[in-house]
């Protein structure tokens, strides 16, 4: 099928054109039909996806389903998807469809909020699919829009403080990024990231540089992978530049929360696959233990946070950061079982980390309170949803059986091959999310129910259980049969590491091999 890239991209925005087009009122009808086309659109987005795996090659490691035009001021629209790309699209349709169904009870503002989550499925799947810098930096901020429109709109009292606090961070750290762009178009005459990616044709100067009386080794690459870094590590988001998201998930309505959390932190962690390791290698690997130990700073400290927290979005918020603290740790670590763990962990929290959300909303509908403390003994009165509950809490901590455990078990295999005391100490996260997780769902759902508010409240609705019926079942397949990633990022995985060594000097490249 020809151009089968463009079609699940921007199908979801021609569906956003006709609700604002065709669609009027506000009235109950119009309210449903807006639901039941985002609905529709896109499922058809999720099938039409899977002509995109159907076709892909995991043995052919380039770029596949490549699309090419010219576009505005010489610039070219690219796309393509390889086997670290692949999955993400598939990722970002798989869950778009749950997600506009999990927001069927909204009332307020129905078609513009239906219009913004199409559009920012489109501009998500843009990031995945770019092969031009320019393009992928267009579609990267034009998804802070809709996403601050979702907040700032639908979120809760706070909102706008929120909103403009995930506006300002995202954006700030994007636009060295685009600096760097710049340069590097100046620099290689081109903006393909396919012939950037090429040492053949493209490799950025790494002598050193002295910049405002700063020694800067490593000269433009170390300056342009810091660039990239400032953004992709507040997209992740790493500590210290991880203040932001807390705020957005706990004023993010339900629906805002899963996209954050399950697609959109996912960019930082591609955007370094993307660009930093194959693009500055000499640079990837100067910064590359300050980056790990950032890494493991972030999974203790966030996960020390997580257990003192007294909002349940917010515990789970600061889960988030512990858990991408191992995809940059295990991306970092520079070796297939990092790398590797470090895609698959990206790909598990997908799942998990909407599931959660989802639960919290659960709740949220029927009680409107997100604080621990009004809850307890749930159990009593929902136990279907205990149990799904529970499920998602033990796939978080990594039980083995579930994705979380793959995930968590190859990122820190990478780790230790590539610094023992990095290992160490990001293990001791395993124990603290353990702590953090069964704290919050025994004061949630355990013990006797006591408080008169929650006499009444009523388990989970056929709706909501067929909404969480394919995350559990995505999160068991991938636990018990992992090789379903693996064998499709494997290879590609497998020649990032390659290029990546062999663009490294004669002298880094022992350092490079300890991996």
């Amino acid at each position: 099928m020809d151009n089968v890239l463009s079609f699940v991209t921007f199908l979801p925005t021609v569906a956003a054109v006709v609700l604002l087009l065709f669609l009027r009122g506000e009235d109950e009808v119009a309210q449903l039909n807006a639901k039941r086309l985002a609905l529709f659109a896109t499922v058809i987005t999720f099938l039409l996806s899977l002509f995109i795996l159907a076709q892909f090659d995991a043995n052919d490691t380039g770029f596949q389903m490549v699309e090419e035009a010219d576009w505005i001021m010489g610039l070219k629209y690219k796309m393509g998807v390889d086997g670290i790309s692949v999955l993400f699209v598939l990722l970002t349709t798989f869950l778009m469809p749950l997600v506009i169904w999990s927001a069927w009870d909204v009332k307020v503002r129905v078609k513009e909020y239906m219009i913004a989550f199409l559009l920012l499925e489109t501009l998500m799947l843009g990031v995945f699919c770019a092969l031009d810098i320019m393009l992928f930096y267009l579609f990267f901020e034009a998804g802070l829009i809709p996403m601050f429109l979702i907040i700032g709109i639908w979120g809760g009292k706070d909102r706008i403080y929120a909103a403009f606090k995930f506006f300002l961070y995202t954006f700030l750290g994007s636009v060295l990024m685009l600096v760097a762009m710049i340069a590097m178009y100046i620099y290689s005459g081109t903006t393909d990231i396919a012939t950037m990616l090429d040492p053949s044709q493209v490799q950025f100067p790494s002598d050193d540089l002295t910049v405002l009386g700063f020694q800067i080794v490593g000269g433009f690459q170390t300056l342009a992978f810091l660039a990239f870094f400032a953004s992709f590590a507040v997209k992740m988001p790493m500590w210290p530049v991880h203040t932001w998201l807390p705020d957005a998930h706990v004023q993010a309505p339900t629906a805002g929360s899963v996209v954050l959390a399950a697609i959109l932190l996912k960019m930082g962690g591609y955007g370094f696959l993307r660009f930093s390791l194959p693009m500055f290698p000499i640079a990837t690997e100067l910064l590359s233990t300050f980056v790990l130990w950032l890494s493991v700073i972030a999974i203790v400290y966030a996960s020390l946070v997580a257990l003192v927290q007294e909002d349940m979005k917010k515990l789970i918020a600061y889960s988030s950061v512990a858990h991408m603290g191992y995809v940059t740790a295990g991306i970092f670590s520079l070796n297939q079982q990092g790398l590797d763990g470090a895609i698959f962990q990206m790909i598990s929290h997908g799942f998990i980390s909407g599931a959660l959300f989802l639960c919290v909303g659960v709740i949220y509908d029927r009680m409107h309170t997100r604080e621990i403390d009004a809850f307890g003994g749930l159990v009593n009165r929902m136990p279907a949803y205990a149990l799904i509950f529970m499920f998602f809490t033990m796939a978080n901590v990594g039980l083995p059986g579930t994705s979380g455990f793959v995930g968590e078990f190859l990122t820190l295999v990478g780790m230790f091959k590539a610094n023992t005391w990095i290992a160490l100490v990001a293990t001791s996260g395993v124990i603290f999310s353990a702590a953090y997780a069964l704290w919050l769902y025994r004061r949630v759902v355990l013990g006797d129910l006591i408080k008169e508010s929650l006499k009444a409240i009523t388990d989970m609705t056929a709706r909501e259980k067929w909404i969480m019926a394919p995350l559990v079942a995505m999160t068991l397949l991938l636990g018990v049969y992992p090789s379903l990633v693996l064998d499709i990022i494997g290879p590609s995985v497998s020649a990032l590491i390659d290029n990546y060594t062999a663009a490294l000097p004669t002298d880094m490249v022992a350092t490079a091999a300890s991996h």
